[in-house]
């Protein structure tokens, strides 16, 4: 049985939710700084539990905290970008290990459903929606295979992942990732869970070749601008 979130857990899991969610859709770039009293006021919040969440976060390595400097979001290295893809892949095949067909007959509309919104954004050309729909996939297996543990590692990887993307990966606009994440469902569909599992790895090396890891992240949105959009 979960135990009972206080007031305060639940407020500060907010505060988590609405900044991981503006990084993992590319709103707020790698190395902004998170001005406490920003987030107070764009989330109506309470200043301690905005310290409260900015400290776990830091703890994910989502965020840096700095002494006589405050927060910030992580900026990853070119290591750091490897060596997350390099854990999204193990932890992706321990994933994949645990969906079987029938669980994905279970889920057979979600994953309809998923794959119709992937592909409507690359039809939209629309950079924030593509990104968002295919983190969607790996999220949605995660669901599927029903080990919270690896999902909840996920879930780290993936927000670290955003950050990686948004500052070395300027065109997410290939029909390639679509057609990968297809071939992956076939494979759990027959139950030839090798199959997927070579197919995963191959698709989350892609990814990472696919970065430049020299480039520098463009213009985004303030901070301000970034947490109103989420709270509206």
């Amino acid at each position: 049985m979960s135990e009972k979130l206080t007031p305060k857990q639940r407020e500060v899991n907010r505060v988590v939710e609405a900044l991981t969610q503006a990084i993992g859709q590319h709103k707020l770039r790698p190395g902004t700084r998170l001005i406490e009293a920003q987030i107070v006021e764009a989330l109506q919040a309470n200043r301690n539990h905005v310290q409260t969440a900015l400290q776990r976060m830091a703890g994910q390595g989502i965020v840096i905290i700095e002494p006589n400097y405050g927060a910030m979001v992580a900026r990853p290295t070119a290591k750091q970008a490897h060596e997350v893809f390099i854990a999204r892949s193990a932890i992706e095949c321990a994933i994949i290990s645990c969906i079987t067909p029938e669980k994905m007959a279970l889920f057979a509309e979600e994953i309809a459903r998923q794959q119709h919104n992937e592909h409507q954004s690359f039809h939209a050309q629309d950079r924030r929606r593509i990104v968002y729909e295919l983190g969607a996939f790996h999220e949605l297996m995660a669901r599927i295979a029903g080990n919270d543990v690896l999902r909840g590692i996920l879930d780290n990887l993936m927000i670290l992942s955003s950050l990686i993307v948004m500052l070395y990966q300027q065109d997410v606009t290939t029909h390639c990732q679509c057609d990968e994440h297809k071939n992956i469902i076939a494979a759990l569909q027959e139950g030839d869970t090798q199959r997927a599992q070579n197919l995963m790895s191959d698709h989350l090396h892609a990814l990472l070749q696919q970065l430049n890891l020299n480039e520098t992240p463009p213009n985004l949105m303030t901070l301000s601008q970034a947490l109103y959009e989420i709270s509206d």
